[in-house]
């Protein structure tokens, strides 16, 4: 797409100046963020690689002997590889430094240069033709004075030539002085004629010369800028993307590591270190106290042996026999009653209040619920923008049926070639293909010819809307209305329509709304306005009403920044209704006087 500011914008100084003075902001926007990216790249590199120092063995400590198991071995290994990882992300961070934030600024520095001066060159071309102006202007009053001064002076003359009591000589004095008026209002004319021709052809080279040139270098410079951002974006991705080999070796070795741990060996490495040679005791022999002692024996030999007896089965049994230490259980849970918690507090809501919660309530369902939610044939847009709509999605379909004509030109030229040269292909093997492509394509011109009939109707209800339109503003003005007692019928760049808030019309008196039966003691909204519907709109959504083209409307509440407007039509029927479709006529004092949610 071809387009030249010097003819496209050549009434657009101020707003060029502000949109390149965001481009360099932007640019030094993006700078900031790759320097923020180079520092949290250069703070995670330094936090890994301490992390990977703390984690490292202690030179002459417990922690060298842990290194015999495979698994320590492998954990050793993945902090080396860290290391190197962490390597890497200071790679990324110093990249970015010299590749894309030095660059950057220093080409921040030459564009605005550049750009003041060229904008520079622009004011100095405005002043010119401003002097011209000004030029031309005086020469313009000089004239009209003259030529006024002129005229009195020969009024003068004629009335001293009239009067019969005046003498010779001051009848000629007042021609002289008619004559010499006459000769400089010639002049002034001769003067206003030389500067007027001068200024006509300063503004002409002034709007087809000077300020398309001016306008294309800084056009130039747009797209140098824009193109330099995107080259500063790609080596963004470049310079991470050749890190991922490195990275990537990085992320194979630990996963090597992993994979080198041997959970037998190091089983059988604790059985090393740890095995103490000795034999598990033997059998606890069965000691039988029930036999009835038949010989006489006296106490301090049965206590002796019943000693040696003892301390023979614990002698055999010493490797096991550990006292349990028995663990007190301190922290036992704490039950707390759940129904505390579970009670709901009820909130009572105002009278007073119950209008605004309902206007909330309603905006949410509206919002939830939209009419202008996206549809096939773009119906819930208005027309203007529908056929904008429409013709795009009519422009992708072509392209598309272009695309598929082209590959079924292949298709159909690949088989030609495989019918001449059998070895090089069955022709056969084409035809699936071929009926896919031919399918698509006859599915794609369907949907064309759809969206054309969509685009042709409402082309023709734009039209017939055109006249429409002029009829009723003749009716209108017929009426004693003007220009000035509505809202200026132009449209925002988001699409809605703005209003003058100096325009004046007459004050409706307000309604009892569908509350009233409900709270006796809430007092309806005030009309702040009317409007007028432009186009007609359905209303089938819940707190939407049904619009028709052309019909005069009550305005209650103001569009509060979601597209929609309240309107009243009689006393019982009010809600929103999209503010794009409608035209508005506020009254100064009501609007004024509007309580805003």
């Amino acid at each position: 797409m071809n387009c030249s500011w010097g003819t496209e914008l050549w009434d657009q100084f101020d707003n060029l100046e502000k949109y390149t003075q965001w481009g360099i902001e932007f640019v030094e926007r993006y700078t900031k963020f790759v320097k923020e990216r180079s520092e949290i790249e250069l703070s995670y590199a330094k936090q890994i690689r301490n992390l990977s120092k703390k984690y490292q063995p202690k030179k002459n400590s417990r922690e060298e002997e842990e290194y015999k198991y495979t698994s320590c071995r492998a954990f050793l290994m993945t902090l080396n590889e860290l290391n190197d990882y962490a390597g890497q992300h200071e790679v990324i961070a110093e990249s970015l430094s010299s590749q894309i934030i030095s660059e950057l600024s220093r080409y921040i520095q030459e564009l605005k240069a550049e750009r003041k001066a060229h904008f520079h060159d622009g004011r100095r071309a405005q002043q010119h033709i401003e002097n011209s102006w000004k030029q031309l202007e005086s020469s313009k009053r000089r004239f009209e004075r003259d030529c006024k001064e002129a005229d009195r002076a020969q009024h003068y003359f004629d009335k001293m030539d009239a009067d019969i009591n005046v003498t010779k000589a001051d009848v000629e004095k007042a021609k002289q002085q008619a004559q010499m008026r006459h000769q400089i209002a010639d002049d002034s004319k001769n003067e206003y004629l030389s500067y007027l021709q001068k200024f006509n052809k300063d503004q002409h080279e002034h709007y087809y010369t000077l300020i398309p040139h001016i306008f294309q270098r800084i056009q130039e410079m747009e797209e140098r800028r824009i193109e330099r951002i995107g080259e500063s974006m790609r080596c963004y991705s470049e310079v991470e993307r050749k890190v991922l080999p490195i990275v990537s070796k990085c992320l194979d070795g630990m996963t090597k590591a992993a994979e080198s741990i041997e959970p037998k060996m190091d089983t059988k490495q604790v059985v090393e270190t740890f095995k103490s040679g000795f034999e598990p005791p033997g059998d606890v022999d069965f000691e039988d106290y029930s036999v009835s002692m038949k010989r006489a024996v006296s106490e301090s030999s049965f206590l002796n042996a019943r000693g040696e007896s003892r301390r023979r089965s614990r002698s055999k049994l010493w490797p096991l026999i550990k006292r349990n230490k028995v663990q007190k259980h301190r922290d036992s849970p704490l039950l707390i009653p759940g129904s505390h918690y579970t009670t709901l507090r009820r909130h009572s809501l105002c009278c007073s209040h119950y209008t605004t919660g309902y206007t909330m309530i309603t905006r949410f369902l509206i919002v939830g619920n939209r009419p202008g939610f996206p549809q096939e044939d773009y119906s819930h847009l208005p027309p203007e923008q529908r056929r904008k709509k429409l013709q795009a999605k009519l422009n992708d379909v072509s392209k598309d049926i272009q695309k598929e004509m082209d590959q079924r030109d292949a298709l159909t030229k690949m088989k030609e070639v495989y019918i001449k040269n059998p070895h090089m292909g069955d022709p056969n093997s084409v035809d699936p293909r071929l009926e896919e492509v031919q399918q698509s394509i006859e599915k794609l011109q369907l949907d064309a010819h759809k969206y054309e009939g969509w685009l042709t109707d409402v082309e023709r209800k734009l039209l017939e809307k055109g006249s429409t339109q002029r009829r009723q503003s003749a009716h209108f003005d017929s009426q004693g209305n003007t220009p000035n007692s509505c809202a200026q019928n132009r449209e925002s760049p988001d699409g809605s329509y703005t209003e003058d808030p100096s325009t004046e019309t007459v004050q409706f008196k307000s309604r009892s709304t569908e509350f009233d039966d409900e709270f006796d003691d809430e007092d309806p909204l005030p009309t702040i306005g009317t409007c007028k519907a432009l186009y007609p709109f359905e209303g089938q959504n819940e707190g939407t009403i049904p619009l028709a083209e052309g019909e005069m409307l009550y305005v209650i509440e103001e569009d509060k920044g979601d597209g929609w407007t309240r309107v009243r039509r009689n006393e019982d029927e009010e809600g929103y209704v999209p503010t794009s479709y409608i035209k508005l006529c506020f009254d100064a004092n009501s609007k004024g006087a509007m309580t805003y949610i």
